[in-house]
């Protein structure tokens, strides 16, 4: 994937060459932003529960669901994620 930077109040910005606009995938800096911030919390609660970021990445795209010891703690930071933080961390 190439990033390119447009200001649309520049035209010289804009990208030359052959562009398929089905392919354009436009994402402002406040979205790329949320997206590490997620990525980030993302990789915490997996650090906090012992389980790899690929397992909570299956869980949240339906690919798996937790299940076991997984599933009761995820019950138990639902109901009381201050508790359950404290005695995790």
């Amino acid at each position: 994937m190439t990033r390119v930077t447009i200001d649309l109040n520049h035209p010289s910005t804009f990208p030359r060459g052959r562009i398929d606009p089905e392919r354009v995938d436009a994402t402002s800096e406040a979205d790329i932003a949320l997206e590490e911030r997620e990525d980030e919390a993302m990789q915490d609660m997996a650090r906090c529960i012992r389980v790899s970021p690929a397992t909570i990445r299956n869980w949240e795209q339906g690919r798996r669901g937790p299940t076991g010891a997984a599933r009761a703690l995820l019950r138990v930071l639902d109901k009381a994620p201050e508790t359950a933080l404290r005695v995790l961390t």
